[in-house]
């Protein structure tokens, strides 16, 4: 017994010695490892995902705020440590720890990312430039700008941000070859106004007015795609088209609230969640929403309006991903037709005759739209080279206005001669609403043939546009005749049919619709009851696009070709489905040629050669009524001929390109400015429009960030039906454009977290849209911010000061009653929240 009972103590002392030694060993063999991830200019990247790995053993971290990350590894081993992050390239490499204590990694440099594996885009950057450096929908494959032979200007949201630029135009005056022509959604771009009113979203045609402004808060970033490109995107503007990339949601969480205010009254607010749904991270989420509820220095201006954009992404794996989305715009205004002056005259017109504040309308008047669209896009690689995509987009916009504006002419006085201190004017009701349906299939194949590279795209695309029936308008307008009736327009050799009164001491006939005094300007409620309505049906209308295209990049060393064929057969309906329905039909071939040479890593050189067309029909938003019975307007055809110069610099960290470019386009469809009929159009004929741009964008230190670009534009008339206006200067476009922004943050240990921003743009003088009487001046607008994020806090506070030398100018005029001056000195704070 007693024998036993020594040999249990001496077994239980020897497994106490080996379990001490066991634990002991184990601690010995922990070893504490740190390092950091930065990017090229070496900022830390915040929340990357670091691996290590050995065996089946696999433990994962993230990295900070300043990019720094520790841990402590269980075992001595041979580790695999990869690293990546959203937005760059993955970084992996073998390290062996020894246990000979702890273990500092040398900084980790992840680079940007130039190319996205999705096919479509499905997943957000993390990107912090000013411009984006790759675009999906210039060429239908994830593609670097450098390496696409055409022009594209890109505006990031880091820029948007920083200029708390709410809505588009704000958002695009850092583009070169691009200035606004109204305070609608309306723009010229390489001295090319723009004719069509549609909207580009994520590569995708929509259909909506171009009266409003949509919000930014869910953009990623804004393409601007210079010259025709009806070969990707069918029915475009010759001049450019513009395409909005919503945000996707991303792979790490991220929450942004935004709560801004300022001048006029305005007041802001966004907030911007991302993050996944799951463990995996096969689905993830992303939800934008915006609102605003602003004045205006314009008289009886406001906008109230809100965007909430809820994102879906669900990739199960590297070969299947799909992202569904819904954005739904709410706007309230007033439909702001611009500032009138009066005693103009040719040659001798005072721009100043009345303030910029000053409006014509009625305090009822209203303008009320909601867009509601539905995206999706799915990608499925069937093999190593081949994916298929697919693209859906279902649109329904609605309209509800209510406005009293000018005819576009001056009162009349007995004998029909101008009153110019009277503005004639017409109130209009209007509700309408339309449907888009847009589909787009294709194929794109990686191949290769004897020595060359293919990137083939092979696709089909649908496009529906609905006018639905239902949409009516009730026009006043014109002069009261002694019987009660109304005349459409004063006719002096029958004057004793018409009413008369005496107006500011002139006799004068009595208007349908109350003149508006220039010179004493009033705002009342209107009662509608007042006039007599002439009411119309507006007549549904329905498009029809079937488009089937084939492209291929094929590259040869330093050599790219890009060949593309499009073939589009367009119908257009007009009174669809009544009994006297017209019907409109076309067809057209469209090539495109382009051709980019690598000089080196850094430089490409490219030309290109496009075709466009745009049919102008039923639908078209410019043909306000259908064109009369046997009448078919030509399409709008155009081309482009440009060659340039694309370069990267400092690991992609700085952008400089140049372009020269000509294009040409006929068959001009243009308001008649017919005061009698506001809706006549008339062809034009042609214009050329020749020019070059240079832009720079980057990063001139890590923490100094700049935008910058020059544009010249000759823009002529080269047919007319008018001889004297031919060699003359296309109207509303500036021969001379520039524009620069920069950010720079202060580093210094007393003042870091402090930065200070500062722009500058300039356009030349312009003349109206609709007449050559007078020329607006040229201008140039200093704008400036300071922004402060506190030591270890994750608020931001900034403030823009926009117009700071309080410049009056008019960003663009349509005639001596239409003009539309620019915001005066302004000031917004904003305070952002990041988690």
């Amino acid at each position: 017994m007693y024998q036993q009972y020594q040999f249990r103590r001496i077994w239980r002392t020897v497994c106490l010695f080996l379990f001490i030694i066991t634990i002991s060993s184990a601690a010995f063999a922990q070893v504490k490892v740190t390092g950091k991830v930065n990017d090229a200019q070496g900022t830390g990247i915040n929340k990357a995902t670091i691996r290590f790995k050995s065996g089946k053993d696999q433990l994962n971290l993230s990295s900070d705020s300043a990019g720094s990350f520790s841990i402590v590894l269980p075992k001595t081993a041979t580790y695999t440590i990869t690293v990546s992050a959203i937005g760059y390239s993955t970084f992996s490499k073998v390290i062996p720890v020894n246990g000979l204590g702890d273990l500092n990694i040398d900084p980790i440099v992840l680079a940007v990312a130039n190319e996205e594996l999705q096919t479509v885009e499905i997943v957000g950057t993390n990107g912090k430039k000013y411009y984006g450096n790759y675009s999906f929908s210039a060429t239908k494959t994830a593609t670097l700008n450098k390496d696409i032979p055409q022009a594209i200007s890109s505006i990031s949201k880091e820029l948007i941000a920083d200029r708390q630029a709410a809505v588009l135009a704000d958002a695009i005056k850092n583009v070169t070859s691009v200035s606004q022509s109204s305070f609608y959604n309306q723009f010229s771009i390489r001295g090319i106004n723009q004719n069509e009113e549609g909207t580009i979203i994520n590569g995708m045609r929509t259909r909506q007015n171009y009266f409003n402004q949509p919000l930014t808060n869910n953009l990623e970033r804004i393409e601007v795609i210079k010259g025709p490109a009806s070969a990707t995107f069918s029915s475009v503007d010759p001049g450019g088209s513009i395409n909005l990339v919503t945000k996707k949601p991303l792979t790490e969480d991220r929450k942004e609230i935004s709560i801004s205010g300022g001048s006029f009254s305005t007041v802001r607010g966004a907030l911007d969640f991302t993050g996944p749904v799951n463990t995996e991270k096969t689905l993830l989420y992303r939800l934008n929403v915006g609102y605003e509820d602003s004045k205006s220095f314009r008289d009886l201006q406001f906008r109230k309006g809100y965007m909430i954009a809820p994102s879906f992404s669900y990739i199960p794996n590297d070969k299947t991903s799909l992202n569904v989305e819904l954005v739904l715009n709410n706007s309230n205004s007033r439909l702001d037709r611009g500032q009138a002056i009066f005693g103009a005259a040719a040659g001798q017109t005072d721009l100043n005759s009345t303030p910029i504040r000053f409006n014509m309308g009625a305090s009822n008047d209203k303008f009320n739209t909601q867009d509601l669209m539905l995206m999706a896009n799915f990608a499925q690689k069937l093999t190593k080279n081949i994916a298929f995509n697919v693209a859906y987009m279902k649109q329904n916009w609605n309209e509800d206005l209510l406005e009293h504006r000018t005819n576009n002419a001056f009162a009349t006085d007995e004998n029909n001669q101008p009153i110019r201190s009277l503005a004639g004017m017409i109130a209009v009701q209007r509700q309408q609403k339309y449907s888009t349906d847009n589909i787009s299939t294709y194929f794109s194949i990686n191949a290769k043939t004897f020595g060359l590279e293919h990137k083939l795209v092979v696709g089909y695309d649908r496009i529906i546009t609905q006018k639905l029936r239902g949409g009516g308008i009730n026009t006043a307008q014109g002069y009261r005749l002694k019987d009660g009736t109304i005349a459409a327009r004063y006719d002096v050799t029958k004057k004793d049919l018409y009413r008369f009164s005496v107006i500011n001491g002139v006799n004068a006939p009595v208007p349908n619709v109350e003149h508006f005094n220039l010179s004493n300007p009033t705002y009342t409620l209107k009662t509608l009851s007042d006039y007599v309505f002439s009411k119309a049906e507006i007549p549904p209308s329905y498009y029809l696009i079937n488009g089937v295209y084939l492209q291929d990049q094929i590259k040869y060393q330093q050599l790219t070709l890009t060949l593309g064929l499009r073939q589009e057969w367009y119908e257009d309906y007009g009174n669809y489905r009544l009994t006297n329905e017209t019907k409109i039909s076309q067809h057209k071939l469209l090539p495109r040629l382009g051709l980019t040479y690598a000089v080196n890593s850094h430089i490409n050189i490219y030309g290109t050669y496009l075709q466009g067309y745009q049919p102008q029909g039923n639908t078209s938003n410019l043909v306000i009524v259908p064109p009369p019975a046997g009448t078919n307007f030509k399409p709008l055809e155009s081309d482009l001929k440009e060659l340039g110069a694309k370069s990267e610099w400092l690991d992609g960290n700085l952008m400089v390109n140049v372009a020269m470019f000509e294009i040409n386009q006929k068959n001009l469809l243009m308001n008649a400015n017919d005061p009698l009929d506001v809706n006549r159009l008339i062809e034009r004929g042609a214009q050329r429009s020749r020019g070059i741009e240079v832009e720079s964008s980057g990063f001139i230190k890590p923490n100094w960030q700049f935008n910058v670009g020059y544009s010249y534009v000759d823009a002529i008339v080269t047919e007319d039906l008018n001889p004297l206006v031919v060699g003359e200067r296309v109207q509303n476009t500036p021969k001379h454009s520039a524009s620069l922004w920069t950010r720079y943050d202060l580093q210094t240990n007393t003042l870091k977290g402090l930065g200070f921003g500062a722009g500058v743009q300039y356009s030349g003088n312009k003349l109206p849209l609709y007449i050559r009487d007078f020329t607006l001046p040229a201008y140039t607008i200093v704008d400036a911010a300071i922004y402060y994020s506190p030591a270890a806090s994750k608020v931001q506070l900034s403030m823009n000061i926009n117009n700071i030398l309080n410049k009056t100018y008019w960003v663009g005029a349509q005639n001596y009653l239409r003009l539309f001056p620019g915001t005066p000195r302004n000031v917004m704070f904003n305070v952002t929240y990041r988690i």
